[in-house]
């Protein structure tokens, strides 16, 4: 197997757990999966996050608003590896509880991964709505 395979497969395993799971209420996954190493960030949706405490309180805050989750689907678009350094883009169509409230939605997500020790981690997601 390619460098490339390896990530898409963690992508499509991992990391799309830890999203799903975060969809429905639970943060740890995800934290999981993001760096211990600054920098970090998320240009986000709904809220933006640099360095470590202001991730923490980001999917805290974001596990405490999502519930219910019916549908979580990472359409990707373009990815690849560079060393130790890689990236995703895609669409990510979510149908979940926020805030106790149905929704469905659509977010354009752009992320950035560094290798280390061995392992994918996240260090920078930016994503917004697609409207119209």
């Amino acid at each position: 197997m390619t460098d490339r395979d390896d990530f898409l497969g963690w992508v499509e395993t991992a990391l799309y757990e830890a999203e799903l799971a975060l969809h429905n209420g639970d943060a740890a996954p995800r934290r999981a999966l993001w760096s211990r190493d600054e920098p970090v960030s998320v240009l986000g949706a709904w809220r933006n996050a640099y360095g470590q405490q202001e991730l923490d309180q980001l999917f805290t805050a974001l596990g405490s608003s999502f519930s219910d989750c019916t549908s979580y689907v990472f359409e990707l678009q373009a990815f690849d590896v560079s060393g130790d350094m890689a990236y995703t883009a895609g669409l990510e169509h979510t149908s979940a509880s926020v805030d106790g409230e149905p929704r469905s939605y659509t977010l354009r997500a752009t992320q950035v991964y560094r290798r280390e020790q061995g392992e994918w981690k996240v260090a920078h997601r930016h994503g917004d709505a697609v409207t119209g």
